[in-house]
């Protein structure tokens, strides 16, 4: 089934040409990572998903952008409905100055959900889901910040998990993290596919390569190619694809 479906996409910060004509299809219920080097639009393209690019002034969109077969750049669109639906973790983890407890909590709160048990319920449900439970059991009335990196990180995804979205964006999750953290988040993305579908972009093409199903490679602005990951980094069909992944350039 196809979860999001992107079709002659373009994008402009202002005058700048950011991504040209983009289209691709994601599967339900499979990770897909983006690649490529530095300023190509990977970020980009994954805020897209989740109308992030919204918040900066003067951008344009042409094409179409489908999640679920609806078009979320329709005018009648809700955009806090997107994004309870799509999920997003940053580069950096970015807990909000409350107890570990409220952080996950927030989200629900904030959607107006009262019933204390079920916030609860929640709570422990997804704290556990992002294999943190053990480490957090008797401190959850304490600050988040009291939190290593990696636990901070792993609280953000268990955050955006409690509102039941079910895409996950995640740019960059684990390029502030020591490798056994990043190991953590991993194994996590592995696990979390079977319910979600996750779009992560990434830096680190060993990580691409353990995390994905698909691995999309951008460069310029453009996606030069978009296959199995398997395919992706052992025959690629493109030139530019095999450059960059065996370190000639990028």
């Amino acid at each position: 089934m196809i979860k999001i479906d992107t079709q002659s996409v373009d994008f402009y910060y202002g005058d700048f040409h950011a991504l040209k004509n983009i289209s691709m299809q994601i599967e339900a219920n499979t990770s897909v990572a983006f690649i490529g080097p530095s300023g190509c639009g990977k970020s980009t393209y994954l805020r897209l998903f989740n109308r992030m690019n919204d918040l900066i002034p003067g951008t344009r969109l042409t094409g179409s952008i489908c999640i679920d077969g609806r078009n979320i750049y329709d005018k009648g669109e809700k955009v806090d409905q997107l994004r309870k639906n799509v999920g997003m973790v940053f580069q950096k983890p970015n807990p909000f100055p409350k107890s570990i407890y409220e952080n996950v909590a927030y989200g629900l709160r904030v959607n107006g959900v009262k019933d204390e048990s079920y916030i609860e319920e929640t709570v422990v449900k997804t704290i556990k889901q992002v294999a943190l439970w053990d480490e957090v059991k008797e401190k959850l009335r304490e600050s988040a910040f009291a939190l290593s990196g990696g636990q901070q990180q792993r609280l953000c995804i268990a955050r955006a998990l409690a509102i039941s979205p079910s895409i996950l964006l995640m740019d960059e999750p684990t390029s502030a993290l020591d490798p056994i953290s990043t190991g953590k988040i991993e194994d996590l993305i592995h696990e979390l596919k079977m319910q979600y579908t996750i779009v992560i972009v990434t830096h680190n093409m060993q990580q691409a390569a353990r995390v994905s199903d698909k691995t999309g490679y951008f460069y310029l602005g453009e996606l030069i190619e978009y296959d199995n990951t398997r395919k992706i980094f052992t025959n690629p069909e493109k030139e530019s694809t095999q450059n960059y992944i065996t370190g000639r350039f990028g």
